[in-house]
Parts: structure tokens; sequence; C-alpha cells
């Protein structure tokens, strides 16, 4: 067996003229076969791609191909958010088939951005495409993932000043010598031109497009955004999707699963396990341990995906894979960590069919119960103060951090208190409404996509409302008060609101949970989520351009006539 050889910075063009740089790895005794591609943002070069998987795939006879994305590093262009990540990625692919060692076939790996880069030149119906792994990945921009439910995900901000400090081929100094992003949210809105990001202007210029676009402009449809919306045209090559449920693509992974499985020939399957954004080989996301089980092994399972399909052809494998987390004992572990458990299970669809849809109401004295409301005129009432917003802890975030890599706001499960001192818990502050279940008098296991459902009303024109499910652990010896692990969250965003209340539907990311007997549901509504969300102003403005804020007097409604819910996918115990 011949050693490994690469080629570097071989520049392949694109229909423009820019040219990309990439690296080739191969052995010389390899005969023409499926080459393997890799597009990132991230630097291709080893040891900076972090994984080594390009020459661990050409040791195992394919032949791996990384390349730096448009404007990234070692390649020409310009960073223009994904967008070109289509045209781009169909150019290559048209590329490395005229080459003598490629016999027509391509495999693509890639997590996040690069996730997004296998998803784009599959919307376009790349020709070649033969076998897939997009590892927390997107679906629809404007659904979730850059935007989420009229609200901005402030990680793109983040990325954006860390990866133009970063990026090799563009950096400035300006760009460190600034405050760190965690500053920036001190004063946001930010402006054009007042940040270290104006010493990169093609990236203040995406940044800005992306936090000012209103949700219908035609940007968001584009086949790099949503490939959803292009599957006429969206290739059928075996696919097999990989996500989190701390993830912050944990509904782009799922949603895209459903309409490829539903619309595509080819093969589609997911695996969904409890992590968080790039902790698929850990046993736990965030402040929670989920068991050894939990790990998985990325190359192995990528390996075997390329075998399958480039190779064998055969589909042993059931298309959904799937952790229910929980079913621990709760203890503290000696890192610290909650022992929240959790196990495998295989699945022959998503949604689960036998998932029945169970609607808990919101009572006026906090309840969540089955039984819906009998009074009249029923509501809570509290002040959103946009200055004031209520703190992300935990949850499906990514990429929020400063420069240093040091997280602003870290992805996974976490006791709901606030990271400020005195440190009360989220649910001790006044614009926090809590609805609970009693404690469970047998486990109930939550698996699916989970809705509430508000009569709300506001004195302001436009508004937000959140809403958080919440896995609460009675007390112990080793948490004296309790522990409310957060599970889920997402926001919508009301505009011109009239006077009278209106039905809002706050969709949750995906999620599978055990909530043990003796546990409580709980769900916490409130109207800000940040920094996972850009806040609302209450004044109409758009919140990427807003100059003031007004306080805002928000109402829940739950009384026989607005009967506010929120409805669980549960499954019934085999």
């Amino acid at each position: 067996m011949s050693e490994v050889v690469v080629d570097r910075d071989v520049m392949v063009p694109m229909r423009d003229g820019v040219r990309l740089a990439t690296d080739v790895y191969r052995r010389a005794d390899t005969p023409p076969g499926p080459v393997l591609l890799h597009r990132t943002p991230y630097d291709k070069t080893e040891p900076a791609d972090g994984s080594g998987w390009a020459r661990m795939f050409a040791t195992q006879g394919y032949v791996a191909v990384v390349q730096d994305c448009r404007g990234c590093h070692a390649s020409e262009g310009q960073v223009d958010f994904l967008l070109p990540e289509a045209g781009d990625g169909h150019d290559t692919v048209e590329w490395l088939r005229t080459q003598p060692w490629c016999d027509g076939r391509i495999g693509t790996w890639g997590a996040s951005w690069s996730g997004w880069a296998q998803t784009a030149m599959a919307a376009v119906g790349t020709a070649g495409l033969a076998a897939m792994v997009p590892v927390t990945s997107g679906s629809d921009a404007v659904t979730s993932s850059v935007r989420h439910g009229g609200a901005m995900e402030l990680r793109w901000a983040a990325w954006a000043f860390s990866h133009a400090a970063h990026n090799t081929r563009h950096a400035v100094p300006a760009l460190t010598d600034g405050p760190p992003f965690s500053a920036w949210l001190r004063h946001w809105p930010i402006r054009p031109g007042a940040t270290q990001l104006a010493a990169a202007p093609g990236y203040e210029q995406w940044v800005f497009r992306l936090l000012t676009t209103d949700d219908d402009d035609p940007l968001w449809r584009h086949p790099s955004l949503a490939p959803v919306a292009h599957l006429d045209t969206y290739t059928d090559a075996p696919t097999l999707l990989i996500g989190g449920w701390y993830d912050s693509y944990a509904r782009g992974t799922l949603e895209l699963y459903e309409h490829l499985a539903a619309t595509k020939s080819g093969p589609v399957h997911v695996v969904m396990g409890p992590w968080a954004h790039g902790g698929l080989e850990q046993p736990h996301a965030g402040d929670v341990w989920f068991g050894d089980a939990a790990v998985l092994d990325s190359a192995a399972t990528h390996l075997r995906w390329f075998d399958q399909w480039l190779r064998q052809h055969d589909d042993d494998q059931p298309p959904v894979r799937l952790f229910v987390m929980g079913g621990g004992d709760g203890t503290r572990r000696p890192d610290g960590r909650l022992a929240h458990g959790g196990t495998w299970r295989a699945e022959p669809r998503w949604p689960l069919a036998r998932a029945v849809a169970t609607t808990l109401h919101l009572h006026p004295d906090g309840l969540l119960a089955t039984d819906p409301p009998t009074g009249d005129a029923a509501a809570t009432r509290y002040r959103f103060d946009p200055s004031q917003p209520v703190p992300t802890v935990g949850g499906n975030v990514s990429a929020l951090a400063d420069l240093d890599s040091r997280d602003i706001v870290s992805g996974g499960g976490y006791d709901q208190v606030d990271g400020e001192p005195p440190h009360l818990p989220l649910a001790a502050r006044a614009d926090v409404l809590v609805f609970q279940t009693p404690p469970l008098p047998a486990a109930v296991e939550v698996t699916g996509t989970a809705e509430v459902r508000l009569w709300v009303s506001s004195t302001a024109v436009s508004t937000d409302f959140t809403a958080k499910l919440i896995d609460v652990y009675p007390p112990s010896a080793d948490h004296p008060h309790g522990y409310a692990l957060n599970l889920t969250d997402s926001i919508v965003r009301l505009r011109d609101l009239p006077s009278e209340p209106v039905e809002a539907t706050i969709r949750l990311y995906p999620t599978s949970n055990l909530f043990a007997a003796g546990h409580r549901i709980r769900i916490d509504i409130s109207s800000s989520n940040f920094p996972r969300f850009d806040v609302n102003p209450n004044t109409g403005e758009h919140p990427g351009r807003a100059r003031r804020y007004v306080v805002a007097h928000n109402t829940v409604h739950h009384d026989t006539a607005h009967p506010s819910r929120v409805v669980l996918p549960i499954v019934p115990p085999r």
C-alpha cells in the first residue's frame, strides 16, 4: 500500500473566474473511483481542519478533496455569507468529474457551514452527487437557524466578528483591536461603520443584510439558504443527516429529513443525538451528562455510509435513529454535571406515528393541566422592558463567542438560573410566566415538535413572545432547590397588533425527553431570550435599525374564550 500524497492549493476555477484553493489526498495505487469532497470556511489545511479525515479517507482507498470556500484562507473572492455555495459547489463537482482519478461519483461531508455547502449544491441539482452526510445543517434560513419566528439569531453576527478576524485572506489588525462582541451586545443594535467590522466591508455588508432584510424578501428563497424550497431540483443521492437536540440546527436537520424522505427516491436517514453544536463525540451537552452511550463515532459513521453507497449499495440500517434523553438518577457527577441519562432507539419514520398530540392548558394559578380553563377574562400580565431582556441560559445556540473563543452563551442543558449575581432563577423574574404540571405520577416521554398556542395582547404595536419547555427535577441532596433543565425553546415576533387578543403559535425546536416520575413539565413564557435572539424594541421599528425602546405591557389570556395551551407529542409506553 502506497503512502498518501497531497496535492496542495490546486486552484479550481469557478464560473466567474474566481479560483478556489483545493487540496487533493490520494494514494498513488488508488484506481479511479469515487471522490469525497469537503468544502469549508474554517481552513482546509492540516491540522487547522482539526479532523485528519481527508488523510483517513485516502488510506481507505478514496480520493479525498478539501477546499477553502470562496474568500476564505487560500481561496480567492469575497465571503458573502452562504450565497456562493450553491454555484461554487456545483462548479467544483463538475471539475472533479473531469479528473483522471475520479469515476464521476462524488460523496460529500462536513458540518455547520460545510453542511449548508452540501445542501446548497444538492438544491441546484448538481450532477454526480452519489452520497452525502450533511451534519448539523439547515433547511430554511428564515424559519430557523438565521431568522427564527421573525427574530434574528445573533450568533451569526458573532460568527462574522470571529471569522473576519481569523480568516487569513481578509484579516486586518483592526478586527482584533476593537471591543469584544460581548461588549457590542450591551449596546445593541450595532450600526454600520461603528464596529471593527468596518475594516472588513464584505463581512459588514452581509451582517447588516441579515439583520435588516425583511422575512418576505426573495433573498431567503436562495438555494443556498432554503434548500427545502428547491425540492424539484434537489438531488436523489443517498443522504445521511446528523443533528443534535441541543444543536442550533435541530429544527433544520429534522425539517430537511421530513422533506427529503417524502420526495426523494434515494435513501434518506437521520441520526439525532443529545448533543450541542460540535459535540457529537461527547457524552454531555452543557451542564448535562447523558452517558457514554451518547457518544457517536463520527468518523466510523461517515465511512460506513460512504462504503455502503459508493461500494456495497445495501441499506441495512433503520432510517431514523434517535436518542431519548432522560432516565438518569439526577445526581451531580464528579465533573459537576447533572446525570440525566438516556437511550438510543430506532424508528421507522419521523415524526413518530405513535406520538399522541396531547394538550395541556395554561391556568391562572400557574397550573399546566389537561382540563381547559373555566373562568371568564382570566389573564396574566407582565412588563416587558427591552433594555432588561431575559438572559439566554443554554439551549440551541452556537458560535455565540468572543474572538478568544470564550463562549458568551454555551449551548446545551443548564439549570435555568441567571449567570449574573445574585444568580436567581429565571423563574423569579416578573417578566417570566411559569406554568407547570403537578409532580408526574408516572414517566412521560415527549418526542417530536411541541407547539405553544397563546392568546395574547399587548400595549405595543409590535412585540415578541417566547416559550421554553423545561424538565423540573424535584429537590434532592445534590440539588437542594431542584433543577430546571431546559429542553427546547422558540420565539414569535408579532407586528401590527390589534387591541383585542390574538392567537399566536410558537413552534418549539424538536426534542426527545423522558420526564421521570416525580418531575414536572414546565412551560416558561416571556418576551425575550437574549442574546440567542435580538430584542424587539416594541416600537414597530425593524429591530436591526431601531433607535428607541418602549416598555410593553404584555398579556397572556387563559380563559374559556382564550384557552392558551401547549400541545406535546407524547409517546405512549410500549
